[in-house]
């Protein structure tokens, strides 16, 4: 199979179900984003694997990238694709949750926003954060012009706090200073 098909050179691409759409369509854009996300937390990923102490959070990465999969493929649904692509389960959610929750517990509380930065790992989950708020907003847009599984808008809302926990908890992890922004 090649990999190009020139299929595209005219703007369109094709849907799950087969339906061509421009590629700026707000389903384009918000699968293409969370694409953008999945890359971003590999990357993440591959820069915690060499230590140990950091495996149950490359694991929590690699159960989210088989989501962020999920989630692109349900975005992408055309008229008639959704039928062919499995759900997001609720429990999807919940995990999240319990993953966040057992973050939070473990931290000192902080009532003023984080800074990022202060290591190269703890940037690259606040990069991850704000590239899911942006391809949350993008599922927002899809939904409100084609309608989107709930689930998915659930999950990505949790996801950009699971971001920005592991963010203060690897600032932690790293002995260095949270940054609070005090204006």
């Amino acid at each position: 199979m090649k990999v190009y098909t020139k299929k595209g050179d005219k703007g369109l691409t094709s849907l799950v179900g087969g339906e061509r759409v421009f590629k700026t369509d707000e389903r384009v854009e918000a699968y293409g984003t969370v694409d953008e996300l999945a890359a971003f937390a590999a990357l993440l990923g591959d820069n915690m694997r060499a230590e140990a102490a950091l495996s149950p959070y490359v694991d929590d990465l690699n159960r989210i990238l088989s989501r962020l999969m999920t989630v692109e493929a349900l975005l992408a649904c055309g008229k008639t694709g959704c039928g062919k692509v499995a759900p997001l389960a609720p429990e999807a959610v919940t995990w999240l949750e319990g993953r966040i929750d057992a973050m939070q517990d473990a931290l000192k509380p902080i009532d003023k926003f984080t800074i990022p930065g202060g290591n190269a790992v703890v940037s690259m989950c606040h990069v991850c954060r704000t590239v899911c708020r942006r391809a949350e907003r993008a599922a927002l847009r899809a939904d409100e012009k084609y309608g989107t599984d709930a689930i998915v808008l659930m999950w990505l809302n949790r996801l950009s706090d699971y971001f920005y926990l592991l963010g203060r908890t690897l600032t932690e992890h790293y002995g260095v200073e949270e940054t609070l922004w005090i204006p």
